[in-house]
């Protein structure tokens, strides 16, 4: 509208408008100040004076430098370019990149001091194709031109200097990179003085053994960290009690046990035998159960590789639990079972404990191993001469099976199926490796299989059952996040961070499997309570961009459509960098960066970005843009404080031509249904 008023009211046409500036420039910069006033929001201001600047200098020939109130627009020869002065009140330059007296390439950015001219060599470089400059790099730096011989690349000449020059570049107070490097030791004293630092990274624990022909130092790479599995836990020890309760009554004599690892339930089953030989592969977990149960005398410990090491026979009863999916193959399976089989007394039992596995039915909840599991492994003992099921107790992820050795004259009964659920809470560790329901892809299948060119990037802001419908957009509920998390899970997708994301982009690397990138925008506290623990249960992460000079506090840009949602605190997004979580910037304030000052837009990036780095202690690389709003001056100043990685308004995929700094999402509206989910991500993989 100020535009049309402006060609009516000065008889203008769009072309004369800059040059004009003179006449009526001052009056209506103050006009659209007092309105920023009016309004409350001076960004608002801002971001109506630069969007006029922009279209008046669009329709300009920049035959003649116009200087605007916030912009000033020239011409600069791409191959002898100079330094300028900005001149007060400017922030933003628009400039023709002229050769041949033709229009090369059109540059917006945003600057914070003088433009020298290693800072004009760097900007060319990125804008102008690198053939266009190859005959006139030579001139460019000022130099004659040197005779090269046939086929010499002359471009990289002017890459030299830039790369020469870039650290007297920035030691020059004034120029745009000094100014922007006293912003960044003002931000890196803030975030000293103002942020605790993460603490630092537990130790790793010792990489296992991969070489599976060496059980021995396989196991033992597992027992080089004490209790690997959490044998206290709820979800084991219900386990344990159930394999209790499936033992053949009256008393058992001699019993052996498999793998008992280190001794958790050998003290429970010490109490129930006369005699028990408890065994393992490794040395390191013998020593620990022994020392576990050393005031139970009835317990025998010895190192013992069932697999290769001939058993003890005569056994009333042999306990082996959680061990037989290590097995190289089926084959070695009924190998092992026979053997198992003629280790028992006749009438001897052997109780079998495993978890259902989907390589045995893809189709049914399971664990994603890539190994047979309790399905397989049943139906071989049940196939074993001599061995007859009796009992056995299922869960929907394991089963534990109670066979006996039949003796001569014995008679096979029907055996006792027993379903029961299972009760005890499931931990991550366990979770992360459950489909529930069974799958439809498995992971390890479609990266065999499957190469892509692009990937969808979700982009989600709350998850709660709670919250103002004015912003029901926004959120969705814990269980509607729960279904689209598993409708993943199931169909074979892993997750991956933006870092990886921008690796594939950089090296035209096709994306292998299905991954997703899984983003957060504003870092409200019901992430830590919702979200999170729905991504870990199904084996995936997230990256979450944070307001960081609200951390703690409550989202109050939201106020006007009821009371603002917590965000997530300093301590709580250590805690989440620790588990596995990501993080980004979305700025300090989440005000629109269009409204923003250039030289507020580059404090915003870089103190975000620091503190950022202070909380999770490790790089921020990635920012997205509030209310996904950007402008031209965004992702050279993001890129000038630090970043790699952008994501601003374009909807869709990320795919491998997309510039980094600029990548699209897909929003994930609380308002649509799964289907409308599963629709979006599966028309994503069908453009591979």
């Amino acid at each position: 509208m100020i535009f049309d008023g402006l060609m009516a009211g000065s008889l203008s046409v769009p072309a004369q408008l800059a040059a004009r500036w003179g006449r009526f420039g001052s009056s209506l910069t103050e006009l659209i100040m007092e309105l920023g006033k009016v309004w409350d929001n001076p960004a608002a201001g801002r971001r109506v004076q630069y969007q006029l600047e922009q279209m008046l200098l669009d329709a300009d020939d920049l035959a003649a430098p116009r200087r605007l109130a916030r912009t000033l627009g020239i011409r600069v020869d791409a191959r002898n370019p100079t330094a300028i002065e900005l001149p007060e009140g400017i922030d933003r330059v628009h400039a023709y990149l002229m050769m041949d007296g033709q229009i090369e390439a059109v540059l917006q950015f945003g600057v914070l001091g003088a433009v020298t001219r290693d800072h004009w060599i760097e900007l060319i470089r990125d804008t102008v194709p690198a053939e266009r400059l190859a005959d006139s790099t030579a001139r460019l730096a000022g130099r004659s031109a040197v005779p090269q011989g046939a086929g010499a690349d002359t471009s990289n000449t002017l890459a030299a200097e830039a790369l020469s020059s870039t650290a007297e570049r920035r030691s020059d107070p004034d120029s745009h990179f000094g100014k922007l490097a006293q912003l960044a030791a003002e931000a890196r004293e803030l975030v000293r003085s103002n942020a605790e630092p993460a603490q630092p990274p537990a130790a790793p624990r010792r990489a296992r053994a991969t070489d599976r022909n060496d059980r021995t130092a396989f196991w033992n790479s597992y027992f080089a960290t004490e209790d690997p599995w959490n044998y206290g836990s709820f979800y084991e020890q219900e386990k344990y009690e159930r394999q209790l309760e499936i033992l053949p009554a009256g008393p058992i004599g001699r019993a052996l046990e498999l793998a008992c690892a280190e001794g958790h339930f050998t003290r429970q089953l010490a109490s129930r035998v006369s005699h028990l030989t408890a065994t393992d592969i490794s040395a390191i977990a013998i020593e620990r159960a022994r020392a576990r149960c050393s005031d139970q005398p009835n317990i025998e410990f010895g190192v013992l590789d069932f697999a290769a090491d001939t058993l003890p026979g005569e056994m009333d009863l042999i306990f082996c639990s959680e061990v037989l999916y290590y097995l190289d193959d089926l084959a070695e399976l009924r190998r092992i079972t026979k053997k198992l089989a003629e280790a028992l007394a006749p009438g001897g039992s052997f109780i079998s404990a495993h978890a259902f596995v989907l390589r045995d039915n893809v189709e049914r909840t399971g664990f994603d191993w890539n190994t047979f599991g309790a399905q397989a492994i049943s139906e071989t003992l049940a196939a074993t001469a001599g061995l007859v099921l009796e009992q056995s107790i299922q869960t929907e992820l394991y089963r534990i099976d109670r066979f006996r050795r039949l003796s001569p004259d014995d008679l096979a009964a029907e055996p006792v199926i027993d379903h029961v659920p299972i009760r005890a809470p499931i931990e991550i560790g366990v979770a992360r490796n459950i489909i529930w329901g069974g799958a439809r892809a498995l992971r390890r299948d479609v990266a065999r299989n499957e190469r892509r060119q692009r990937i969808p990037v979700l982009m989600y802001h709350s998850v709660s059952d709670h919250g103002p419908a004015a912003l029901d957009r926004f959120r969705l509920t814990p269980a509607a996040f729960a279904s689209q998390m598993a409708w993943l899970r199931a169909n074979g997708f892993h997750a991956i961070n933006s870092e990886q994301l921008e690796g594939c982009i950089a090296n035209r690397q096709p994306f292998v499997g299905r991954p997703v990138l899984i983003t957060f925008d504003d870092g409200f506290q019901n992430f830590a309570d919702h979200a999170w623990p729905t991504l870990r249960a199904n084996d995936l992460t997230a990256e979450v961009f944070l307001v960081t000079d609200l951390v703690g506090e409550s989202a109050r840009w939201d106020a006007h459509s009821g009371p603002p949602t917590q965000l997530l605190g300093a301590g709580t997004v250590r805690r989440l960098a620790a588990e596995g979580a990501f993080f980004g910037s979305h700025m300090a304030t989440h005000r629109a960066i269009d409204g923003l000052s250039s030289s507020d837009l580059a404090a915003e990036l870089l103190r975000s970005r620091m503190f950022i780095e202070r909380w999770t202690g490790r790089p921020t690389m990635s920012f997205t843009a509030p209310f996904s709003v950007t402008d031209r001056r965004l992702g050279r100043l993001a890129r000038e404080c630090g970043y790699r990685i952008g994501f601003g308004g374009r909807h869709g995929p990320a795919d491998l031509d997309c510039d980094p700094i600029d990548l699209p999402r897909i929003e994930i509206r609380g308002d649509r249904s799964l289907d409308h989910f599963v629709a979006i991500v599966e028309a994503v993989l069908k453009e591979r």
